[in-house]
């Protein structure tokens, strides 16, 4: 393995759900012949989904071969430092043609006494919405878990729940203990830990190809629950073009909005990895001595030790994660 690190490209992991369609096969280019393709993996090393790197002298190479090997100079650091040679992000791209369960994740405590993992908040960039489309996220009335436990049990939970109907561009961040659920009809760009818990407490009844309903979690996932959460899910940012945008800061990870129409500079201060993943157009990416493109559906990383790079685009809206 070469010691010169690059910004990297990885192949897909595509996800056939019950509940998938096809808008990431014909909006984004994935290769996948699927009716039913849920998720895009594109970045992940979620035991049994390694990414692989398509890009470069290190194709081929797994995304954990090369933490193992470059360490602080892919990860950052104080990243490594915190996290060892695990990598502490998973992002995706998800499409519901039906609606997904309504469910919940674990936090770190949780998931570490009960799966070893991290726990899994989250957020959602809507990407393409159609009309009428909903998010579920948290509950219209205040609730704690005795009334949560009645709704449960005498179906009614939907009554309960908040929908929020969504248009392109707006983003949510799902706080582990806080009840969700994608809406029919929404393709969006997912940010989380790195994490594959997830705790479902109804799935509207539905059942597979072989007339069996999916497994639910509500014996366990009653103690996930944060009944006292704030309505604040909702992220509010600015659209200021060609600079980085804040959209959400937490100990888990940052995500900035690159509304770009020209050419920019990039200095990478954070002591951290960089992801982008395009949400709209094209955008080059250049090193002193590479040059790979993204188009909308697809992801970079940018490994710590890079710290100037250019971004060439006409027309094109990122976002920008690290950690």
């Amino acid at each position: 393995m070469k010691r010169t690190l690059y910004p990297l490209k990885f192949q897909p992991i595509l996800k056939d759900k019950i509940w998938g369609g096809e808008k990431l096969i014909k909006q984004f280019n994935k290769k996948s012949n699927s009716k039913q393709l849920g998720e895009s993996w594109e970045v992940s090393t979620v035991s049994g989904d390694i990414s692989e790197v398509s890009n470069g002298e290190l194709k081929g190479e797994t995304l954990k071969d090369l933490i193992e090997h470059y360490r602080a100079d892919l990860l950052g650091k104080k990243n490594h430092e915190r996290f060892g040679n695990n990598f502490p992000l998973l992002v995706k791209f998800i499409d519901a043609k039906e609606d997904l369960s309504i469910q919940l994740h674990p936090d770190d405590e949780l998931a570490k006494k009960r799966h070893n993992s991290f726990g899994k908040n989250e957020m959602w960039y809507v990407m393409q919405a159609d009309k009428d489309a909903n998010l579920i996220v948290g509950f219209n009335q205040e609730m704690d878990k005795q009334t949560y436990l009645k709704n449960l049990e005498n179906k009614t939970l939907t009554k309960v729940l908040n929908f929020d109907k969504v248009k392109e561009g707006d983003t949510y961040f799902i706080e582990t203990g806080r009840i969700h659920a994608i809406g029919a009809g929404v393709l969006l760009a997912e940010i989380q830990q790195t994490s594959d818990i997830t705790y479902r407490v109804y799935d509207w009844d539905r059942i597979d190809d072989k007339g069996n309903m999916r497994e639910l979690h509500n014996d366990i996932a009653i103690d996930a629950f944060r009944f006292d959460m704030n309505d604040d899910f909702r992220m509010k940012y600015k659209k200021q073009k060609n600079v980085a945008n804040k959209i959400i800061s937490c100990p888990f990870f940052t995500t900035n909005y690159l509304e770009l129409n020209a050419d920019i500079e990039k200095e990478n201060k954070e002591d951290s990895f960089l992801i982008y993943m395009c949400v709209e157009g094209e955008v080059k990416v250049l090193t002193d001595n590479t040059t790979d493109i993204i188009s909308k559906g697809e992801t970079i990383l940018i490994p710590a030790v890079i710290k100037h790079f250019k971004l060439k685009t006409k027309d094109a809206k990122l976002l920008e994660v690290y950690v």
